[in-house]
C-alpha cells in the first residue's frame, strides 16, 4: 500500500505566457490559467481527497481552490498551504525571459542548447538546478540539494499527515514536478515540459516513490 498523490502543476499565469521564469515571483493566473484550474478538477471531480495541499504561492493556491471546487466527492474544499512544494527559487533570473536566462547558462556549459528544457534533457534536473545557482551573480537560487532537501521534507510531512491508501492533492510548479520526476529516477520524465493543469500521479512509499502518470491532461479519473 502506499498514499496517493496527484500533483497538478498550476494554471497558467502571466510570466508563463510571457515565457519569463517565475520562481517564487507571483505572477496571476491567465484567464486561461483560471480554465486550466477547473480543467483539472472537471477531470478530478469524482476522486474523495483525504488532504488537499498547495504550495504557498498564490498561483497554486488558486488552481487548488478551482479544482476543489468541481470535486463532487467530499472532499476539502480549500487547500492547506505548504512552502516545502514551491517551484525552485531562480534568484537573480526571477521574472527574467527565458531565452535570456537560456544564453547566460550556456556560458557555463561545455556542451550547446538552444532552451531551458534542451539543458535539462542533457545534463539533467540536478545539474540545471545547479547551474542557475551558479550563475545568478548573487547567488540567491536555490541548488539542487537545497530545493530537494526542502521537497523531500513535504515529502515526509505528507507520509506524517497521511496513511496509507488515502488520496491527496497537491497542487504544485514545473520545475518542482519535473525534479520530483528524476528523483524517482525518470530522467525521460523530467525533459518534458510540464503541461498548464496536467496531473502527475504517485504512489508515495516510506522512502520513495512509484510514478503512475506524468503530464496527463485528458485521463478522467
Amino acid at each position: 500500500m502506499a498514499i496517493n498523490l496527484y500533483i497538478v502543476r498550476h494554471g497558467e499565469t502571466y510570466f508563463n505566457f510571457l515565457h519569463r521564469f517565475q520562481g517564487w515571483s507571483d505572477a496571476p493566473l491567465t484567464p486561461k490559467g483560471i480554465q486550466h484550474g477547473h480543467d483539472a478538477g472537471t477531470r478530478l471531480a469524482r476522486i474523495h481527497f483525504d488532504g488537499a495541499y498547495s504550495s504557498d504561492l498564490t498561483r497554486a493556491i488558486h488552481t487548488a481552490r478551482y479544482i476543489l471546487q468541481n470535486n463532487t466527492a467530499d472532499s476539502p474544499k480549500e487547500p492547506t498551504q505548504l512552502f516545502d512544494f514551491r517551484e525552485q527559487f531562480f534568484g537573480s533570473f526571477e521574472g527574467v525571459n527565458g531565452e535570456t536566462v537560456t544564453t547566460t547558462l550556456t556560458a557555463y556549459k561545455t556542451e550547446p542548447f538552444e532552451t531551458y528544457a534542451n539543458l535539462i534533457a542533457t545534463y539533467g534536473m540536478a545539474d540545471a538546478m545547479n547551474t542557475i545557482q551558479i550563475a545568478d551573480p548573487f547567488h540567491f537560487a536555490e541548488d539542487d540539494a537545497q530545493w530537494w532537501a526542502r521537497v523531500s521534507h513535504g515529502f515526509d510531512d505528507i507520509r506524517f499527515r497521511h496513511k496509507d491508501g488515502d488520496n491527496v492533492l497537491i497542487v504544485s510548479h514545473g520545475t518542482t514536478i519535473r525534479g520530483i520526476a528524476e528523483k524517482f529516477a525518470r530522467h525521460d520524465f523530467a525533459s518534458e515540459s510540464v503541461k498548464n493543469g496536467a496531473v502527475m500521479q504517485l504512489a508515495l512509499e516510506p522512502d520513495t516513490a512509484s510514478i503512475l502518470r506524468f503530464n496527463d491532461v485528458t485521463t478522467v479519473f
